[in-house]
């Protein structure tokens, strides 16, 4: 008998990004949220769980305030009904929620992760998720992240920080998967 379903964790996959794309960032993985929404298609029709988190600012200049546009979540990743929505204010998505009890309550031991930002949010939350004990996956062309400038002004690419991060994360937090994979093994059971 086949244990409890994997949960989709989708984090901050929110208009901000976009408005950060806008205003001249640049990042890598320009289909990550065409790949999530792959996954959200496939979670629903397994019936399987859905967490979607928003990230909501408290510095005033924050992008992720709630009475600004960046607040909004994007279309292709809107929650349908009965999924929960749950709101952070740090980068992990189990400090300050109830993720976690959510996640034993329902008997769920497995993740997959996707959203934004790959050295950001989605770091945090799954490197705690695998220092929780859940096994863990996180889907890399479903998550993204822009350029940024080191300490010493150098300039670090999206998709160096993307590798490195995922780098990081391999083997010891969570395994590191394609969308594809996370869909064909639901089409193996």
């Amino acid at each position: 008998m086949p244990g409890p379903l994997p949960a989709l964790i989708v984090v901050d996959v929110q208009s901000a990004f976009d408005e950060w794309e806008a205003a001249g960032k640049r990042r890598n993985n320009p289909d990550a949220v065409a790949r999530i929404a792959d996954l959200l298609k496939a979670f629903r029709t397994r019936g399987a769980p859905i967490f979607h988190i928003r990230h909501e600012g408290t510095r005033p200049t924050s992008s992720f305030l709630p009475e600004n546009s960046g607040y909004a979540v994007k279309d292709e990743a809107r929650e349908e009904p009965g999924e929960p929505v749950i709101v952070k204010r740090v980068n992990s998505a189990f400090i300050g929620t109830d993720l976690e009890q959510r996640l034993r309550a329902g008997n769920i031991t497995t993740l997959v992760i996707c959203g934004a930002t790959t050295n950001h949010c989605v770091e945090t939350t799954t490197r705690m998720a695998g220092n929780l004990g859940f096994d863990a996956s996180l889907v890399r062309d479903a998550t993204w992240t822009f350029d940024r400038i080191g300490l010493d002004g150098d300039q670090h690419s999206a998709e160096a920080i993307h590798a490195m991060t995922l780098s990081n994360l391999n083997g010891e937090f969570a395994r590191i998967v394609t969308a594809d994979d996370v869909i064909a093994s639901f089409a193996a059971e």
